[in-house]
C-alpha cells in the first residue's frame, strides 16, 4: 500500500460513477463517505467528480475523454492522487496513472491503507497484510516496468523468469504462510474462548463510527480507544459487564461495517468477526443522527447474513439521541424496531434502560434447570459442567442435586444425555 506522509497532507480528487441502477444522490452520498475515508488516512479532498455512464469503460473506467479532463485538472491543482469510489481493474489503474502522472487508488486500496494504520494486535496486522497481498497480486503489472528477462550469460541460463513472475511467486508463498499463521491464531483464540464458554456473550455490531466503542466504555467503565473517524478500532475488544439477573456477561466490541466493503476484506477479517459469530446476543448500534442511518442498518444486516448470524437475538441501540433536533423520529422507530433502546453513550442518557434490555434479552436465551443425578454417573455430571453454568450442586452419599443455567441451543444436548441415562437405568 502507499505510505502517507504524516507531516504534510496529500491532496486528493475523488471520482464516482452513476449508473442506471443508482441515482446521482446515492453517488454523492457514497462520495461523502469516501471523503471521510480519505480524511482518516490524512488526505485532503480538493475536488469531486461524478461521471454518469451506462456502461463502465474497460480501459479507463470513466471513459478516455473524462479521464483526460480529470487528469488535466489534477495537474492544474497539484493533486497528489485520484481516488475512485469503486474497485478498478489493474489495467484501469495502469492507464489512469499513465494518463495523469498521479497515484490512483480505488475504494478497496484506501480502506486497506486505513486498516494498515489502525491494526494493533498481531492478528489484525496479519489479516491486514493478507488482505493487502490478495489485493496486490492481480495488480502487480503496474508495479514493475522492468519486465525483461533476468540477466543472462554463461552460468545463468535456465527458465528465465520475469521479475513479475518472481514477485508473484514470492507473494503467493507469503499468502500461504499468512494463512497458516491465521489458522494458528484462530486455534489459539478458540482455546482462550473455551475458558469463557459458559459466560453469556454480547457482541456490539454496527456501521463504522456508530459509537460501539463509546457504548462499551459507558457500560463497562473502560477506556477503549475512541475517535470520531471511520474504522477507529479494528481489533475486537472484550470487557466484563454486570447485569441485574446475572453475575456478569462479556461485552464484545467488533470492527465496524461499511458500504461497498469488498468481499475479500470480509473474508480476511473473518477470524476477528468470529467473536460476533459465537455471541449469544447481538447489540446492533445505530448512529441515529446520521442522515442515512436506515441505509447503514441495511448494510449491517447484509454483512450479518454473510456471517450467517442474522437470526441471533438482536437488540437495536439507537445512539447519539443528544444530536437529534426533536424526538418525533423515536416514536416511528419504536414501532418499526423491537426490541430497541434510544441512548446517548456520551451523555449517559438511558444507559440503565440499555443494561436492563440486554439482561432481558439474555434471559430469553437461557433456561434454568434443576436435576438429581445418581453418583454412579460421574461422566454425566462432568458433561453438565461442560455444557452449562452450574449455579448450585448439593451432594449426598448417593446423588447430587444440580441447578444449572444453559442456553436453548445447548439444552437439547443435555436433555438427550439425561434421557439416555434414565432409559439405560430403566432397562
Amino acid at each position: 500500500m502507499y505510505e502517507v506522509n504524516q507531516h504534510q497532507k496529500e491532496h486528493a480528487i475523488l471520482v464516482g460513477v452513476t449508473q442506471n441502477s443508482h441515482s446521482r444522490g446515492e453517488t454523492e452520498e457514497h462520495l461523502e463517505e469516501l471523503s471521510l475515508l480519505a480524511d482518516t488516512v490524512g488526505a485532503e479532498v480538493i475536488e469531486t467528480f461524478i461521471q454518469e455512464k451506462d456502461k463502465i469503460d474497460p480501459a479507463y473506467f470513466i471513459g478516455r475523454g473524462k479521464a483526460e479532463m480529470i487528469s488535466n485538472r489534477a495537474i492544474e491543482s497539484n493533486a497528489d492522487m485520484l481516488i475512485f469510489d469503486d474497485d478498478l481493474s489493474p489495467a484501469q489503474v495502469r492507464n489512469l496513472e499513465r494518463l495523469s502522472g498521479k497515484k490512483v487508488l480505488d475504494r478497496s486500496g484506501l480502506i486497506l491503507d486505513i486498516f494498515a494504520h489502525r491494526a494493533k494486535t498481531k492478528e489484525a496486522r496479519t489479516q491486514v497484510e493478507l488482505a493487502q497481498l490478495n489485493y496486490l497480486l492481480p495488480r502487480l503489472t503496474r508495479q514493475w516496468t522492468h519486465l525483461s528477462r533476468q540477466v543472462g550469460g554463461i552460468g545463468t541460463r535456465g527458465p528465465g523468469e520475469t521479475q513479475l513472475e518472481v514477485d508473484r511467486r514470492l507473494i503467493r508463498a507469503r499468502i500461504s504462510l499468512l494463512n497458516k499463521e491465521l489458522d494458528k491464531i484462530k486455534n489459539q483464540r478458540a482455546v482462550r474462548r473455551r475458558g469463557r464458554e459458559l459466560i453469556m456473550k454480547v457482541a456490539l455490531v454496527g456501521y463504522t463510527n456508530a459509537g460501539k466503542s463509546t457504548v462499551l466504555n459507558a457500560l463497562t467503565q473502560s477506556e477503549v480507544f475512541v475517535e470520531d473517524r471511520l474504522f477507529a478500532t479494528l481489533d475486537s475488544t472484550v470487557r466484563r459487564m454486570k447485569v441485574a439477573n446475572h453475575s456478569h456477561v462479556l461485552l464484545i466490541d467488533t470492527v465496524g461495517f461499511i458500504r461497498k466493503l469488498p468481499h475479500h476484506l470480509v473474508a480476511s477479517f473473518m477470524s476477528t468477526l468470529e467473536e460476533a459469530r459465537v455471541a449469544d446476543v447481538l447489540v446492533h448500534v445505530v448512529d441515529i443522527s446520521h442522515p442515512h442511518f436506515f441505509d447503514h442498518i441495511r448494510v449491517v444486516k447484509d454483512v450479518l447474513n454473510q456471517l450467517q448470524i442474522a437470526t441471533k437475538p438482536t437488540l437495536y441501540v439507537f445512539n447519539k439521541i443528544d444530536r437529534l433536533p426533536h424526538d418525533g423520529l423515536l416514536a416511528r422507530l419504536r414501532n418499526e424496531f423491537e426490541p430497541a433502546v434510544f441512548v446517548s453513550a456520551i451523555s449517559g442518557d438511558n444507559l440503565p434502560d440499555l443494561k436492563n434490555e440486554i439482561d432481558r434479552l439474555i434471559s430469553r436465551t437461557v433456561v434454568d434447570i434443576e436435576v438429581e443425578i445418581d453418583l454412579k454417573y460421574p461422566e454425566l455430571v462432568s458433561k453438565i459442567y461442560d455444557l452449562a453454568q452450574v449455579l448450585e450442586a448439593e451432594y449426598n452419599e448417593q446423588r447430587v442435586r444440580m441447578k444449572f443455567r444453559t442456553t436453548h441451543e445447548q439444552l437439547p444436548k443435555i436433555q438427550y444425555l439425561l434421557q439416555e441415562k434414565i432409559n439405560g437405568q430403566a432397562a
